[in-house]
């Protein structure tokens, strides 16, 4: 008598067991490629040195309607900024001379902080206008330059040289 009840209690075991659910781990979803920008991150390259480009292109920042400073950082060539509300990183960086670059040219690009690409129309719209007022504001910024290197030439040369003696006048 007892055999029955061990295999009827096994039985009514096993049928329990088939009818709780486990739970499962989903299975993670299949990885998805992220989609090509639609535009390219907007750029353009001019010849001139990295450190007047980068100042000329901060001293058309300050003037332009819509523009607030986050930070800047000289030796990064970079300027952290809003455009209408927009956060945007405009960037400065010399090319390597080479056998197709043979004069100092320096490429602007703006972007994003999280470089994402670049799709707002306002940022190309900065680039176009930074790209030109570049021109005559690097005339500017390179006439400024050569005016203090001329002016702190003169104060050398003035510490150099003692000062005259005055003779006196005779009447």
């Amino acid at each position: 008598m007892r055999t029955p009840s061990v295999v009827s209690t096994c039985c009514l075991a096993l049928a329990l067991c088939a009818c709780v659910r486990t739970p499962r781990t989903p299975a993670p979803p299949p990885p998805v490629a992220a989609p090509a920008p639609e535009t390219v991150r907007p750029e353009f390259a001019i010849e001139a040195g990295d450190n007047d480009t980068w100042n000329a292109v901060g001293q058309i920042l300050v003037r332009t309607p819509g523009v607030t400073y986050d930070g800047r950082a000289q030796k990064l060539g970079l300027y952290a900024i809003h455009y209408r509300g927009e956060p945007l990183i405009i960037l400065t960086r010399a090319l390597p001379l080479s056998d197709t670059i043979t004069r100092t040219t320096t490429v602007v690009t703006v972007t994003t902080p999280k470089d994402r690409p670049v799709d707002y129309h306002g940022a190309s719209e900065l680039l176009a206008a930074i790209e030109l007022a570049l021109p005559a504001e690097l005339e500017s910024v390179r006439a400024r330059f050569a005016a203090e290197k001329q002016a702190k030439e003169k104060t050398k040369a003035r510490k150099r040289t003692p000062p005259r003696k005055k003779r006196k006048r005779s009447n």
